[in-house]
């Protein structure tokens, strides 16, 4: 019996010759699936491109295909929010990545007193929601510590509070810890210092991770809407995300430039994932096998 058909009978599916009921129901459910989860995207895309969208009714394709609500988007700034949004994105996914990585190795690789006690308070932060820590975070922006500057309306003020999340300095810890000492030793007794071990061992076995912690971390960085709120001095500040929030408020902007702007907050998501998408599975293929 082939690996499908030990599936199949564990599921309750015939595996006979008169499987036709089976496959039939499979491939409705099949259907069904693919519709239940790419009826909205295709509502987003084909409404975007539609000069008169109705946002009720599900349409593969626009009956009046234009570009209008791109421009008309644009005219309402939504080329400047979504480069907010980009730099935003880029610049606390690097410091998020960074962070990950130097902390998991001293949580993984290194032994000091009230170890557990860190990585405890690190997962703590994960089940804060933001709406408690959303006033003491505006006060810190509006006043750093030690060096009294604000960055309220500033990217930077966006960007740092995002640049450390237990998320991703869990997973790297957990994944940082399969790897074998014996390595480490071996580079040691070779002459490694602590850099190059760190750089040409570690980095290169923690790539799956890498990819693991990069999309999440990113589709989290892209879809904060309370941070950039908080940080913002005027809407010009604004990301594409809180710009999408206004403009469905606005009663003079129509559907198709909200489409519009969701089609554009959608893409960037799928590059990354789909850039990322090798590592990304290795490394919950990976996660999975070691757990």
């Amino acid at each position: 019996m082939s690996v499908a058909d030990r599936c199949d009978t564990a599921l309750g599916w015939s595996t006979g010759r008169q499987a036709w009921l089976s496959r039939g129901i499979r491939i409705l459910l099949s259907v069904g699936a693919v519709l239940l989860f790419t009826g909205p995207l295709i509502t987003v895309f084909s409404g975007a491109f539609d000069h008169n969208p109705d946002p009720t009714r599900l349409s593969v394709l626009p009956d009046e295909p234009s570009m209008v609500n791109f421009e008309a988007a644009g005219s309402k700034g939504i080329w400047h929010y979504l480069a907010n949004s980009l730099i935003i994105a880029g610049g606390a996914l690097l410091l998020q990545l960074a962070v990950s990585v130097f902390a998991a190795y001293a949580l993984a690789r290194k032994k000091f007193r009230g170890q557990a006690v860190v990585l405890l308070l690190i997962l703590t932060t994960m089940m804060l929601p933001e709406e408690v820590i959303a006033i003491p975070l505006s006060l810190v922006i509006g006043d750093l510590p030690l060096v009294h500057i604000s960055l309220k309306g500033t990217l930077l003020g966006v960007i740092l509070p995002l640049g450390a999340w237990g998320f991703s300095i869990f997973v790297m810890t957990e994944f940082m810890k399969e790897i074998p000492l014996e390595l480490e030793e071996a580079a040691k007794v070779d002459g490694a210092g602590e850099f190059r071990i760190f750089a040409q061992i570690i980095l290169p076995l923690v790539k799956p991770a890498l990819g693991v912690v990069a999309v999440f971390g990113f589709n989290m960085i892209w879809e904060q809407y309370l941070l950039p709120l908080i940080v913002a001095a005027d809407p010009s500040d604004y990301t594409l995300t809180v710009a999408l929030l206004s403009l469905r408020s606005d009663e003079e902007v129509g559907p198709g430039i909200v489409l519009a702007g969701a089609l554009l907050a959608l893409v960037p998501s799928l590059i990354v994932y789909l850039s990322l998408q090798k590592s990304f599975l290795r490394g919950i293929t990976t996660g999975a096998i070691k757990g």
